[in-house]
């Protein structure tokens, strides 16, 4: 199986280099035009690598180094050497073939991150499928694709399951609308095993699940799906993860993430609590 301690290593030097460099261009009063010009770029790319979403030229880093007034060589020599690590190919790499470039950017986030919460109303987020379920949804998005394309996909979701495995692993604490738990993706038996697989999740330490029933009426997040990620790292601030059929949208704005965390803070509370759920998903496969 995948080795992912590593790669996520290198996941969290990208996001530390770039929130580094963002703070040093801050500190000498630059705006991301003006970075990007130093290093003939775009304010966009200097967006992207303040934000870990891009690997680094050791020759911008030097420059932007050069720019922001920092020559003090063991800064110098620190900062280059976690270019190199950040730099070092993630463990999804050989998936590239099956992956968007826009979800490769929340492969990273999410092993990078130490609490991932997260609001699902169609499917049983990707960290807790089984193989057989996420065939199925696999299949749903990309109904023409070859046999040997959809093997890649279910593998690549089952690789990523490992990040829960890890010593260092990030908590989990999902909600899912009832609703999710209702459609027989797959048929009822591969519902059913995706049901008992929740059940089991139920008892990891590091996972925790809640379910908002059909009779909870509206809610704080009936707008749609979304995940917020957070970092161990002070320096990292939060990041709001929303997905759409062709391509997903990062919110990092203070004020758009607290509106995301306001929704799901409340969902927490409204939802049944998560020491009923084993009890209602058992309730569920009676019912199957």
């Amino acid at each position: 199986m995948t080795d992912q301690r590593e790669s996520g290593g290198a996941t969290v030097r990208r996001l530390q280099l770039g929130a580094h460099l963002r703070a040093l261009r801050r500190a000498a009063g630059f705006t991301r035009d003006q970075a990007g010009y130093q290093i003939r770029a775009s304010e966009s790319k200097i967006s992207r690598m303040e934000l870990g979403r891009v690997s680094f030229k050791e020759r911008d880093v030097v420059d932007l180094l050069k720019l922001y007034g920092v020559d003090d060589p063991a800064e110098h020599t620190r900062i280059l050497t976690m270019t190199r690590e950040a730099n070092e190919p993630s463990w999804w790499h050989a998936y590239g073939d099956v992956l968007d470039t826009w979800f490769q950017n929340y492969l990273d986030l999410e092993q990078a991150a130490e609490l991932i919460r997260t609001y699902e109303i169609q499917f049983v987020p990707g960290l807790l499928q089984t193989d057989a379920y996420a065939r199925a949804v696999i299949r749903l998005g990309h109904d023409n694709a070859p046999p040997g394309e959809i093997d890649r996909r279910a593998r690549l979701r089952m690789a990523r399951k490992q990040v829960l495995e890890r010593p260092d692993a990030p908590r989990l604490w999902a909600v899912l609308d009832e609703a999710v738990l209702r459609r027989p993706i797959g048929g009822r038996a591969v519902l059913r095993e995706q049901i008992e697989a929740l059940i089991a999740a139920c008892e990891s330490p590091n996972v925790r699940l809640q379910i908002m029933p059909f009779d909870s009426g509206g809610h704080a997040a009936a707008g749609g799906a979304f995940s917020i990620l957070r970092f161990p790292h002070a320096k990292l601030p939060d990041v709001v993860y929303i997905e759409h059929l062709t391509s997903g949208l990062y919110l990092e704005r203070r004020e758009e993430v607290d509106h995301y965390a306001a929704a799901i803070g409340r969902l927490f509370i409204e939802a049944e609590n998560p020491a009923r759920t084993p009890a209602f998903l058992r309730k569920l496969l009676d019912e199957l």
